[in-house]
């Protein structure tokens, strides 16, 4: 057994998400792609802005001068400018550039900063439902996730924060808009959340950061307001991806902030640098780096995924399936209708309708939807739900 016993176990618990999209391409090879309804991958939809291609396709013919060397591991400073620049727009903090780190999307900001923040044994606070990942991203930097319910609409429950931190807390993950609940934090509740930090700071006698994961930033629907929790939490670090608002996933573009109000932040700054290199990252792809510069303020598309999220969340309703309406993100978290996730979830393979069971996100009883499909595979999709919600009429939580 040449592979370490702690990846091992990983594997075998695996990722619901993979499992069930492997799992739809052997049904639609089977029944036919135009007939399986596939709502298990996050993949947005569409094709990266016309802007932004021109301004791909403008550095590969005619590259800046040493664009394929070597650059600092925090990436061109130029470019870390103009991110601090629209953090201090979007938050009214005074970002600065020596604070901003390039990194390989999301996923390698928040590796970075984890390993930057912890040592063996740091406890960091997971709210559920969480991206599973989160999970072993702590676990990777010697980190213990100590998860923590919110309340029934996915909202924070401070209290149970408050009671979950500890001597060893180091860090709180948050993840607004939220997958997979697309639930917003409201600013009041971030300011809540940040004096329960502080209170626990002074009783502890350290620093507790909040590390904000804010890939769907940019996908609020419409009359909900978003909250930049740099704005309310003092030791924040932010951790943001392209790969949603600009459509680029593939390409892994993405940046680490640490706010100009945390506890030692240039001290924090250096140490995620210096992680960016050490992990094996070294730097985030010069050309990506160069490319999105420019787009910091484009707001995304969100009009499909509005229209997906109303018209599945009608189709919920007239199926008899509960579920809290998201503000953002491109997910829909609902209750399944017995208690039993798993066998929904078969029922609905069934119907050629593919979700991932809430379990793997922390929160069994619920399953997950990701409506980022063409409009007409929601719209096709009604009459299958319908069909679901049938099977589970009448059945008194039973089936």
């Amino acid at each position: 057994m040449p592979a370490a016993q702690e990846i091992r176990e990983a594997i075998r618990q695996g990722s619901w998400i993979r499992k069930m999209f492997e799992e739809g391409t052997l049904l639609k090879a089977e029944r036919g792609a135009a007939n399986v309804f596939d709502f298990t991958l996050g993949n947005p939809y569409g094709d990266p802005p016309a802007p932004l291609a021109a301004e791909l396709a403008r550095l590969a013919a005619s590259p800046p001068p040493g664009l394929h060397k070597y650059m600092p591991n925090a990436g061109f400073p130029e470019v870390r400018a103009a991110v601090a620049q629209a953090l201090s727009r979007a938050t009214g903090l005074p970002f600065a550039g020596d604070l901003v780190v390039m990194t390989v999307g999301a996923a390698g900001a928040l590796t970075v900063s984890l390993r930057a923040l912890l040592s063996p044994g740091d406890e960091v606070i997971v709210l559920a439902p969480y991206f599973v990942e989160y999970l072993f991203y702590v676990r990777n930097a010697g980190g213990v996730p100590v998860p923590v319910d919110t309340d029934e609409r996915f909202r924070l429950d401070l209290r149970a924060v408050e009671a979950s931190l500890t001597p060893k807390t180091r860090a709180i993950l948050l993840n607004t808009p939220n997958n997979p609940t697309g639930a917003v934090y409201p600013e009041e509740e971030l300011a809540g959340l940040d004096g329960v930090l502080a209170a626990a700071e002074r009783r502890f006698g350290t620093a507790i950061y909040a590390i904000s994961d804010e890939p769907y930033r940019k996908i609020v629907f419409e009359g909900v307001p978003f909250a930049p929790p740099a704005a309310s939490l003092r030791n924040a670090l932010v951790a943001y991806s392209h790969s949603k608002d600009l459509n680029l996933p593939g390409e892994r573009i993405g940046y680490l902030a640490v706010s100009p109000r945390a506890a030692d932040a240039a001290e924090v700054a250096e140490a995620c640098v210096f992680c960016n290199r050490v992990l094996g990252f070294v730097n985030a792809p010069a050309i990506l780096q160069l490319a999105v510069a420019k787009f910091q303020d484009l707001p995304a598309d969100v009009s499909v995924y509005q229209e997906n999220r109303d018209v599945l969340l009608g189709a919920l309703a007239g199926a008899g399936i509960e579920c809290v309406p998201p503000g953002g993100a491109f997910y829909l978290f609902p209750k399944s209708p017995v208690p039993d996730e798993m066998a929904f979830v078969a029922a609905a393979r069934e119907e050629n309708i593919l979700v991932v069971p809430g379990s793997g996100f922390g929160r069994g009883g619920h399953f997950r939807l990701a409506f980022c499909v063409s409009p007409d595979t929601a719209r096709r999709s009604v009459p299958a739900w319908e069909r679901l919600g049938d099977r589970f009429r009448g059945t008194g939580g039973k089936r």
